[in-house]
């Protein structure tokens, strides 16, 4: 796809969240929104390895999701690329569902009356780990990538992570691990969307001047317009030549991109649009869309 191309899918899939939202009723809307053009370029921009018909291939690179609570958008685009099934996008949420409000790499369902005593164990296709604990996911991706360095894997690791779970210390021992082992192997997107869920970040615990602390761990820093597409893949392109340090792309984005009455209001981060606001936020991101093609 180009650009153009991709604009239009991140429009489609940021139309599918919002639905999935809506049936819920519950989740978060302002991170997975402005998340959309980043997932969309991983997924189908031809920067992922990946094979929707096999989740366990040996050599896929594996896209590590730490900030658990923006899995809409990753479930979203899980769905869209094939790997998740169409007729799972409003079971979000939902009792026995694989689309719970923070991913789990392997479902256990409970044993069926009158049937198998035993529960049922189920992997969710796509999903690499078990996220809720913010920051935890970040010591998994770095854990992937150091395993991935030992046994000479040609596979990549992309760790996706929120701007917020940075006020963890969690966070800043992966990051030391991750520059003292020289993981060029990984790629680290940083959401700074600059919410969290009790305000904005730099009044509830700042964390400037982020970009020079990252580069003080032995990263090579990008810093980048997070919902420009062309931006994301040459960036994420980028990270692959670099050689003895790990790669984090600061993805500088708008919380509640594409939908005007969210757009960097942080009340959005924890709580999803109901039926009302849904239909009004179709209909812009509808309009969206016609503007993309036109003048694509």
């Amino acid at each position: 796809m180009d650009t153009a191309q991709l604009d239009v899918k991140a429009n489609l899939i940021r139309q599918d969240l919002i639905k999935m939202l809506v049936e819920a009723g519950s989740g978060h809307s302002a991170g997975p929104l402005d998340l959309a053009d980043i997932f969309t370029a991983l997924y189908f921009g031809d920067l992922l390895r990946y094979d929707p018909a096999n989740s366990n291939w040996a050599d896929r690179d594996r896209l590590v999701l730490s900030c658990g609570h923006t899995c809409p958008i990753f479930y979203t685009t899980l769905i869209h690329a094939g790997v998740l099934r169409s007729n799972e996008l409003l079971t979000l949420r939902k009792l026995d569902t694989r689309l719970q409000g923070h991913p789990h790499h392997e479902q256990i369902y409970a044993a069926s009356a009158g049937g198998s005593s035993e529960p049922k164990h189920e992997n969710t296709p796509g999903v690499e780990n078990s996220s809720g604990p913010l920051a935890q996911g970040m010591s998994v991706g770095v854990g992937m990538a150091i395993a991935g360095k030992m046994d000479n894997k040609p596979w990549r690791v992309y760790l996706v992570g929120s701007d917020g779970e940075m006020q963890e210390g969690q966070a800043w021992e992966a990051i030391m691990f991750a520059g003292n082992h020289k993981l060029d192997n990984m790629t680290y997107i940083i959401d700074r969307n600059n919410i969290q869920i009790d305000g904005y970040t730099e009044k509830v615990n700042p964390l400037e001047p982020l970009h020079d602390k990252l580069k003080a761990f032995n990263f090579h820093v990008l810093e980048i317009n997070g919902n420009n597409m062309s931006e994301i893949i040459a960036a994420v392109k980028q990270s692959w030549t670099i050689k003895g340090r790990p790669t984090v792309i600061l993805a500088n984005t708008i919380p509640g991109y594409g939908v005007q009455f969210m757009t960097g209001d942080y009340t959005w981060h924890g709580k999803p649009p109901n039926k009302d606001q849904g239909d009004e936020a179709l209909r812009e991101l509808r309009t969206l869309e016609g503007k993309i093609i036109h003048e694509g």
